[in-house]
């Protein structure tokens, strides 16, 4: 589905960052733009940034359901740096996404700026009718702990024949065995 990211431009507050460039919409169905501003309201000047496919995959229903069962449903927006200087506030939107997971994989990263954005409701109903169609229950297995022989003598698996203070895998049963004359 085809969804037009809304970036805000808001002025900074510190001398530091005279502007600050942070996404804050969606338009579903919208049209191709590349930072065709929209309207300004107050201080906030807001831009149609890029228009990108939203693409729900099978493997990733568990985390769309994430996404779709928090307090404000949210789609995240990832924005990266923009080394060409096709953007006016120095950052490009680079993908949008569902999966709440994915989002956090960026974030860890450290090179992209992943906000949260509300989900309209179309896209809402449109997500929520592919989780139901693809999602399956697993249902939990409890695994069973291994047995352990407690008689069985674990003396290291290093080379008795090498006598040495430092090594790693000496066990100290070995150690008594070793009379020095």
């Amino acid at each position: 589905m085809p969804v037009g990211i809304v970036v805000a431009k808001h002025p900074g507050v510190t001398r530091w960052a005279t502007e600050i460039w942070k996404p804050c919409g969606l338009l579903p169905g919208a049209e191709i733009a590349h930072w065709v501003e929209l309207r300004t309201e107050d201080f906030a000047t807001l831009y149609h940034a890029r228009t990108l496919d939203l693409c729900l995959y099978r493997s990733d229903v568990e985390a769309y359901r994430v996404a779709l069962s928090m307090d404000v449903p949210s789609a995240f927006v990832i924005m990266d740096e923009d080394e060409v200087g096709e953007s006016p506030g120095g950052w490009h939107v680079t993908d949008v996404t569902l999966s709440p997971y994915e989002a956090q994989d960026l974030l860890d990263s450290g090179f992209s700026l992943v906000e949260p954005v509300p989900i309209p409701p179309v896209i809402v109903s449109w997500a929520q009718q592919f989780v139901d169609h693809h999602f399956k229950e697993e249902p939990f297995k409890k695994r069973k702990r291994d047995r352990l022989s407690i008689e069985q003598v674990d003396d290291g698996i290093g080379d008795p024949r090498i006598s040495q203070v430092s090594d790693v895998y000496l066990s100290p049963g070995s150690l008594r065995k070793r009379k020095k004359h």
